[in-house]
């Protein structure tokens, strides 16, 4: 493996890292800032292609990140070796755990998105919060959730926040940006029953049948969904709310409606193969 070592913090390689933690030197650049033993484990997990690895053993937190910096070495990445004061400079994080990737960015189109006989779909509308969208995205992961469709876009797909808080299921679960004009017309072309999550129903989320193909449609916890996801929605579905609040966080509300689909899917699934 050929590596290049960086001590100074005037490396130009270095100083380039730093600027890509802004959003226009990354969409100029077209890539994503991968930082952390998983985010990158994830991201060689899933095909992507390391362009360059920064590494420091000084922040190393368990025995198996040198397999890391050999796979992306196997991938063709370039390999740089921080001092622990150069890393620090470029880390992300409070705490450095001594990866940070470089892998291009991936732009889908949702007519690239082929789902499979009753999908199930996630659509964020409007997330602010790169923090919030990871979380939906980790959700998404762990309830096999097969697309998630991001309308209008407040916060950047790409940005480190969001490959942190989704712990690297960023890479896992294929994410598509549109207008809400064009993500409604592909659910409707699909057959694809569109739930929106609101307040303001009168029907309970697990009263509704999510065995067959749907869409979960959130927004921001300030504003809500649009008049045109409520209006266009095939069922209006609400998480009862016991205390003084009104409305959960957006991650936690998408959580327990994502795993009561997975509880009435899985339930179907059983009885279906209990009477064959």
């Amino acid at each position: 493996m050929r590596i290049t070592p960086i001590t100074s913090l005037q490396n130009p390689r270095l100083k380039d890292l730093v600027r890509l933690q802004k959003r226009p030197y990354r969409d100029e650049r077209g890539v994503i800032v991968v930082e952390g033993y998983r985010e990158v484990k994830r991201m060689l997990d899933n095909a992507r292609r390391p362009i360059a690895l920064f590494f420091s053993p000084s922040f190393y937190q368990g025995e198996n990140e040198p397999e890391i910096v050999r796979r992306c070495a196997e991938a063709g990445a370039e390999l740089f070796e921080c001092s622990a004061e150069a890393f620090q400079k470029v880390a992300y994080r409070d705490r450095p755990e001594g990866l940070i990737a470089l892998t291009p960015q991936v732009h889908r189109r949702l007519d690239e998105v082929q789902p499979p006989d009753r999908p199930l779909v996630l659509v964020a509308e409007a997330i602010e919060k790169p923090g919030n969208l990871g979380s939906l995205l980790r959700s998404a992961d762990a309830a096999g959730v097969h697309a998630v469709i991001v309308c209008d876009r407040c916060t950047d797909i790409h940005n480190p926040n969001v490959v942190r808080s989704s712990i690297g299921t960023l890479f896992s679960v294929p994410v598509v940006e549109a207008t809400s004009e064009e993500a409604l017309a592909w659910l409707r072309a699909r057959g694809i029953r569109i739930l929106a999550a609101t307040p303001h129903a009168e029907r309970e989320y697990t009263a509704c049948d999510m065995t067959q193909g749907i869409a979960l449609v959130v927004g921001t916890e300030k504003f809500g969904l649009s008049d045109r996801w409520m209006s266009e929605a095939d069922e209006r579905v609400r998480i009862p709310m016991l205390g003084q609040i009104d409305s959960l966080n957006v991650a936690a509300a998408t959580t327990l409606l994502l795993y009561e689909a997975v509880r009435q899917r899985r339930a179907a699934d059983h009885l279906k193969t209990k009477c064959s």
